[in-house]
């Protein structure tokens, strides 16, 4: 974990500290220091060098890293430490996902069993009663979704912990016999997309760049058909301002 850190430092920010990973960890200079022996052991040349007037460790231009760490996107938390007042995020609203909530439906999935909870839901805004064997976890990238089978509209949904009122009466039964398959969850579905056609000259190089097409003029995801939902919701696919489209897959 802390030689990973260390190559998210390098990789995205070009420096590292031995103080930082002290602050990060806790850990003694002398483990510090070991550390960093270990990862100019490990990482591919060229190697980091100290610069003693800053007093830190400094990537090179060329800077490699270690090599199973080539694909790894950059670490919010790691870009973001040292800035101080330099560095701001825009704020999302207060989704809390209740520890309680979220241990019952979690001991639920892990034993196997139905549960009952209360939920509130969106289309109606009533909270109803209702059974549901959670059987697995998604998230979009802002919220944690259970995949549940629905006794009550006998059906695979999504369900937000957070819509699960704390009140509920988390009664749990076995399952009377084994859940129907979701093919939803098991299906991987590819997504291709591509610059949108009324984006001009100057917009399709900037959102090429953007979204790394690498001169290709399509590029394509795959993800579960239940999450692909969420695909076209965070990418804002169906919004005016979307600079990507959908392109049919065969």
């Amino acid at each position: 974990m802390r030689l990973a850190y260390l190559d998210q430092c390098f990789r995205w920010r070009g420096q590292a500290t031995r103080g930082a990973l002290i602050r990060r960890f806790g850990i003694s200079q002398a483990q510090a220091a070991v550390d960093f022996r270990e990862y100019l052991a490990r990482c591919r040349e060229p190697f980091p060098v100290y610069d003693t007037v800053r007093k830190t460790y400094v990537a090179s231009d060329g800077h490699l890293g270690l090599e199973d760490a080539d694909d790894l996107p950059p670490m919010l938390d790691v870009v973001a430490d040292g800035a101080g007042e330099r560095f701001d995020s825009l704020p999302m609203p207060d989704r809390q996902c209740p520890a309680t909530v979220m241990r019952h439906l979690y001991r639920a999935m892990d034993r196997n069993v139905r549960i009952e909870i209360d939920y509130v839901s969106m289309s109606s805004g009533r909270t109803t009663s209702q059974w549901i064997a959670p059987a697995r976890i998604g998230f979009d990238g802002e919220r944690l979704h259970f995949r549940a089978w629905s006794f009550r509209h006998a059906e695979w949904r999504d369900y937000l912990p957070v819509r699960v009122s704390d009140a509920s009466t988390f009664a749990t039964e076995p399952l009377a016999e084994p859940l129907p398959r979701d093919e939803e969850w098991e299906t991987i579905v590819r997504v291709a997309l591509r610059l949108r056609s009324d984006l001009s000259v100057e917009q399709r190089q900037a959102a090429r760049e953007e979204y790394g097409f690498d001169g290709e003029e399509v590029v394509v995801v795959e993800t579960r058909a239940a999450l692909a939902f969420y695909l076209d919701r965070r990418w804002g696919l169906d919004l005016p301002g979307s600079r990507l489209e959908r392109v049919p897959v065969e």
